[in-house]
């Protein structure tokens, strides 16, 4: 096979397995099995653990278990070899390329899915403990869901505010459990004995589970019971408030997932560094349009440029109309001007676009000092080619 056929199949499956359905429809079939495949692996998994289907069936989980592996193992080298058509990936040496690719966490994720059967066939010491991690198979289902990506991000943006939750918590729980262990320690000295002792029954309460197998005795115990209750009735939702928050917020922003090897298709962003690039990629917001909605109006306010992952749109000038495809960039001198926009843009076909809005481009500008000169000298040169103005 020619290097010019092997780059062009190589190309294709890249589309196929990283870019998504927009670069090739056979993506819609591809991601469509192998998320069967890992929600079928979980069921299988749990199926195991009943002796009657285990015994009945063994032969046939143990079949698709091997099955399973083969496609993960396929699948994953097939990731890990195409890696190298990321534009940011394909300046360096391909083993390299390759390396830096295989240690993002996802695919990491998708290594220790699988790895742990070859461990077993290879080495003969007992490793059935490693059985346990095919649960991990479920967390693949991250790279094909926007809404457990948009979880995960909203845990790392509000980290902060969760580990303060955290500590309040745990003093809560402290001091429910020096309270009744000093009140109920000598009527209950075997379920009140110590401070960790009582914690049980102060982590039930305080999370209202309420198991009922140890319980306070003494009036005083009861009084201080009651107040847990309520104290831990709003502290344990504080967490949850923080997490529904900050999900309500970004699942208005992200309506499909963006991965930084998409983002990196963008020409503007070819050629940034892969700590650029991915800070790119945490601050783009994600829109769908359908054919005929205007995605810009003129005399809208210009807080927004615009990055068109797929589809067409047509942006219509005075004297003009300008027909927008895949990477074209409308809106961007609105935005560094701080104007108002001078043309409306109306979706041709279903859209998919990235939008940076005005305090993502400041934030981008503070961490990466060059970014603001270079989004404008891009779009000083699509201007002067006379190619999408904005």
């Amino acid at each position: 096979m020619s290097s010019a056929r092997w780059r062009h199949w190589r190309r294709k499956v890249h589309e196929i397995l990283e870019l998504g359905s927009d670069a090739h429809p056979a993506s819609y079939i591809v991601n469509g099995f192998i998320i069967v495949l890992i929600v079928a692996n979980a069921l299988a998994f749990a199926a195991e653990t009943v002796d009657e289907l285990a015994v009945r069936y063994g032969a046939w989980f143990r079949a698709f278990n091997v099955f399973s592996v083969m496609v993960f193992t396929i699948e994953y080298a097939l990731r890990v070899w195409s890696s190298v058509e990321i534009p940011i990936l394909s300046r360096m040496p391909p083993w390299r390329a390759r390396a830096v690719f295989a240690s993002r966490p996802i695919m990491i994720i998708d290594l220790l899915a699988f790895a742990p059967w070859y461990l077993t066939w290879l080495f003969p010491a007992d490793l059935r403990f490693l059985r346990l991690l095919r649960v991990l198979r479920l967390f693949r289902l991250v790279r094909f869901s926007p809404a457990l990506q948009t979880l995960f991000g909203v845990c790392k943006e509000e980290s902060g505010a969760l580990l303060g939750s955290l500590l309040l918590m745990l003093i809560l729980l402290l001091f429910a459990s020096t309270g009744i262990y000093f009140l109920e320690r000598h009527a209950q000295p075997d379920a009140f004995g110590s401070i960790p002792a009582a914690s049980w029954w102060a982590l039930a309460t305080l999370t209202t589970v309420g198991y009922g197998d140890v319980v306070p005795v003494t009036a005083m115990g009861k009084v201080l019971g009651g107040v847990v209750m309520l104290l831990g009735v709003g502290m344990f939702a504080l967490p949850v408030a923080i997490i529904a928050t900050g999900f309500s917020k970004e699942s208005v922003r992200h309506q499909f997932v963006a991965t930084w090897s998409m983002v990196a298709r963008i020409p503007m962003f070819a050629d940034m560094s892969r700590g650029e690039l991915a800070d790119i990629t945490k601050v783009l917001d994600t829109r769908s349009y359908e054919p005929g909605v205007p995605i810009v109006r003129a005399g809208d306010v210009g807080e927004n440029m615009y990055i068109l992952a797929s589809g067409e749109a047509r942006l219509l000038g005075k004297d003009r109309t300008v027909t927008l495809k895949d990477g074209d960039i409308f809106g961007e001198m609105a935005l560094l001007e701080h104007r108002r926009h001078e043309h409306d843009v109306i979706a041709i076909t279903h859209c998919r676009l990235y939008v940076l809005d005005n305090r993502a481009l400041a934030r981008l500008s503070r961490r990466h000092p060059g970014m603001l000169e270079r989004i404008r000298l891009a779009a000083t040169a699509e201007k002067s080619a006379d190619q999408t103005p904005s």
